[in-house]
């Protein structure tokens, strides 16, 4: 049986969250408040986190970033009433796996957790791998150099910080060599979600973030691009 540990203010979505999971065969705990939250994840590990970010005193961010910063690498799914691009972003750059935004369906919430914890069972994606970690060969577009197997990044020489996804995400786009890879297989291959008609934005950002790091002109990309209606591709 997983363990989830749900972080959340608001009362009733806490205990609508807890019957749903607990429907489904999950043991889960639930903290109203970031510090007690932080405290129970430290003390007992869980399988999987679903984190509220507006929490009062000590958001999620803070507990995010001090459970990444103390070596927990246990799936983290945020939950946001924001609209805001730029908070899902930091909530990745924390080390947020993926994230729900309110008011969101049970089906929906569902799919996440099945999909995070599978990739726990089965080591897809995560903060230790990325692709299927045979290839060490240095990969090379532009003045970006890859390696694989230390997961590091430079562009000019210079090293570049990427996420654990979005790292993961460029090395299943260097991987497929110039071939077109759907929004459907990145989520498969790097968030290990079995349901292909799931709808989220997580490529998208991902992808931007990657070009805001990668490219010279973000918003006129050179190297990684979008292919109107099929998906993606890395040009070489």
């Amino acid at each position: 049986m997983s363990r989830i540990l749900v972080v959340e203010d608001n009362e009733d979505l806490a205990f609508g969250l807890r019957k749903v999971l607990e429907f489904e065969g999950y043991e889960v705990e639930v903290a109203n408040k970031g510090e007690t939250g932080l405290a129970s994840a430290k003390e007992n590990t869980p399988d999987l986190l679903i984190l509220d970010i507006m929490l009062p005193k000590k958001s999620g961010f803070d507990v995010l970033r001090e459970l990444r910063t103390t070596g927990h690498k246990f799936p983290v799914l945020i939950l946001t009433a924001r609209s805001q691009e730029s908070d899902v972003v930091l909530g990745f750059d924390f080390g947020a796996d993926d994230y729900v935004t309110k008011p969101f369906s049970t089906a929906e919430l569902l799919a996440r957790v099945r999909a995070l914890l599978r990739r726990v069972q089965t080591g897809v994606g995560g903060d230790g791998a990325g692709g299927d970690g045979s290839v060490d060969a240095v990969m090379t577009f532009g003045e970006v150099d890859v390696s694989p197997s230390t997961r590091t990044v430079t562009r000019g020489g210079d090293p570049v910080e990427l996420t654990p996804k979005e790292f993961d995400l460029l090395v299943a786009l260097l991987e497929r060599r110039g071939a077109v890879i759907s929004r459907q297989e990145l989520l498969k291959e790097v968030w290990g979600y079995g349901n292909a008609d799931i709808n989220t934005r997580t490529v998208d950002v991902h992808l931007s973030e990657l070009r805001r790091k990668l490219e010279e002109d973000p918003a006129n990309p050179r190297y990684i691009l979008t292919v109107r209606k099929a998906g993606y591709r890395l040009n070489p």
